[in-house]
């Protein structure tokens, strides 16, 4: 079974759906994450791409006390041991809600990620929010899989810049919204309708997560569609080294 780092990994809702796509799944986050249904290592995923423990992405990301739990715990992963790499970076610079705390800071690691994943020479997804700046992304929509609940149409639009050649189905938008988010608002895609936690379950497919880390998580239904060329990909390229 192919191995795939998952990366900014959250609570699991990407690799979930790489892991039915035929993956076998290792997270990676920052912070603890006792929710994720796989391997778990506590890390920073900027510093386990460099192999560099003085990479100094983390510490503009956390406060100092969580940035120095993750020190305590680090341990370097060997990047020999995967076939394919996921990358979630945080998303709050591209979100169209930043202008709600406009005195946060939100670092862009996206640029950074990119580079990092491209030297690994491993195929590579960078997932993240409409407005993010990746390039030639495919957008998915959970509409594109059936995903709803009670009803409702779950309209959550998410890019996905992948190293490979994928294919994009068109969205159905049909009937009305459910809406999957955290705070400030679901905008016109949800119709100002916010879901209850058994909605959230229900309409994403996930059922192992807190109702806010579901908000934060992508639908597992769109990580096992990409994870399927993805896994040719892999199969590509161990026939070309064959």
């Amino acid at each position: 079974m192919p191995r795939l780092l998952d990366l900014f990994c959250g609570a699991g809702g990407a690799g979930a759906g790489y892991h039915r796509a035929g993956f076998e799944v290792v997270g990676v986050d920052i912070r603890s994450q006792p929710n994720f249904p796989f391997e778990f290592h506590r890390q920073d995923a900027l510093r386990v791409l460099a192999g560099d423990h003085d990479w100094p992405s983390g510490g503009a990301l956390v406060d100092p006390d969580v940035y120095a739990a993750w020190a305590a715990e680090w341990q370097e992963l060997d990047l020999g041991r995967f076939d394919a790499i996921h990358a979630s970076p945080p998303c709050q610079a591209s979100s169209a809600l930043k202008s709600l705390w406009p005195d946060r800071e939100h670092p862009e690691l996206i640029p950074a990620t990119r580079e990092l994943l491209e030297a690994t020479g491993l195929p590579y997804v960078i997932e993240n929010v409409v407005g993010a700046a990746l390039s030639e992304p495919v957008m998915l929509c959970g509409s594109m899989f059936g995903l709803r609940a009670n009803g409702r149409q779950l309209r959550r639009h998410r890019l996905f810049e992948c190293s490979f050649p994928t294919m994009r189905p068109p969205c159905q938008h049909r009937g009305q919204p459910v809406g999957v988010y955290g705070h400030g608002g679901g905008g016109d895609m949800t119709r100002g309708y916010k879901g209850t936690a058994a909605e959230y379950r229900e309409a994403m497919g996930i059922d192992w997560a807190t109702k806010a880390e579901i908000a934060q998580a992508i639908p597992p239904a769109m990580t096992e569609f990409i994870g399927g060329f993805l896994r040719a990909e892999v199969r590509r390229r161990s026939e070309v080294a064959a």
